[in-house]
């Protein structure tokens, strides 16, 4: 008798999250560009580019001109999105101090593999990008706790005007169901995930998951950041 084996079904990554946003604020909204320097396939971008070829800018291996063409784009009356990977953004440094965060343009950066990437190796580490983004003016930096968050972050970072970061990691997150309508959350606000008592834990991003079993094992207070700046 042969026995039946039922699998789980499988949790998106957060860059699927980050592709079926895209698409679907596309939908809504004729001024979104997507700009990849590279990397439509580990960006999440295909179902986007095969649905609005138009809207969709693939600049080589050209971190800088990525960013320095989306600075041309907000200035234009665009609203473009920047998919990139944490480790790359490094390259591009100049021009999002100058072209974008000066300028206090409309750029979202979507920032994919933030943190440690495990089997992409030492060189595609997101590492910096929380201390490199911090002091530049007029930046929104947000870190999503899961995947639901992930989605709600984009469209606040998207619809923010001025220049926003959201800053993911490599792989699924915990699970959490995503809600296919869009609000935008109070930025710079964070969100009391359990009530505890004596300690608080303070965590933003994946850390929060991790901190709950903590903040449970302690009876201590959770609260997600949300916002790593402001």
């Amino acid at each position: 008798i042969e026995k039946e084996v039922i699998t789980a079904p499988k949790k998106p990554s957060y860059t699927d999250v980050f592709g079926k946003w895209l698409c679907d604020m596309a939908a809504i909204d004729e001024r979104l560009l997507a700009i990849t320097p590279a990397m439509r396939e580990g960006s999440g971008m295909v179902e986007f580019h095969q649905l609005f070829p138009k809207r969709y800018f693939d600049v080589g291996i050209a971190e800088q001109h990525s960013i320095t063409l989306a600075a041309g784009m907000a200035c234009e009356g665009a609203h473009p999105v920047v998919a990139i990977y944490s480790t790359f953004l490094q390259r591009g440094y100049d021009q999002l101090v100058h072209d974008v965060a000066l300028q206090d343009l409309p750029v979202l950066f979507a920032i994919d593999r933030a943190g440690l990437v495990g089997p992409d190796g030492p060189t595609h580490a997101g590492s910096f990008d929380l201390s490199y983004l911090r002091c530049i003016p007029n930046m929104v930096i947000m870190a999503p706790a899961d995947e639901n968050e992930c989605r709600q972050m984009l469209y606040t970072g998207f619809r923010h005007n001025g220049p926003a970061a959201v800053r993911y990691p490599r792989g699924s997150g915990p699970g959490v169901p995503i809600e296919s309508l869009m609000s935008e959350l109070p930025i710079g606000k964070s969100r009391t995930v359990r009530e505890g008592a004596g300690h608080a834990i303070l965590a933003v991003g994946r850390m929060v998951e991790t901190a709950r079993a903590v903040a449970t094992a302690m009876n201590a207070t959770l609260i997600n950041m949300r916002c790593v700046k402001p």
